[in-house]
């Protein structure tokens, strides 16, 4: 189990490091830049739109609006940017 979660971490990581990347990239769109610094709002947000007393909902509105505000933005990045973005995170990773 804590190999489990220690590979999520590894993954999340990985994948932030993309998102900082894509978001500096001159390529990217503004309307993605948008929707990635909305979805890094929204996470690190102290308070929520539904409130997390509320049974079940109030933790899925988390696991529902930050990953659905990522796919949005991500699918008005030209491909050859992200793979670009990619190549140069695992360039870096592999630098320490």
């Amino acid at each position: 189990m804590f190999e489990g979660l220690k590979a999520a971490a590894g993954s999340l990581k990985r994948e932030l490091a993309i998102y900082r990347l894509v978001l500096k990239h001159s390529r990217t769109p503004k309307i993605a830049r948008i929707l990635l610094g909305l979805a890094v709002g929204y996470a690190l947000m102290p308070f929520d739109l539904i409130p997390d007393w509320i049974p079940v909902i109030g933790h899925l509105d988390d696991l529902v609006i930050v990953p659905a505000l990522v796919i949005i933005a991500l699918k008005f990045i030209p491909d050859d940017v992200i793979q670009e973005c990619r190549n140069k995170a695992e360039q870096e990773r592999a630098a320490f």
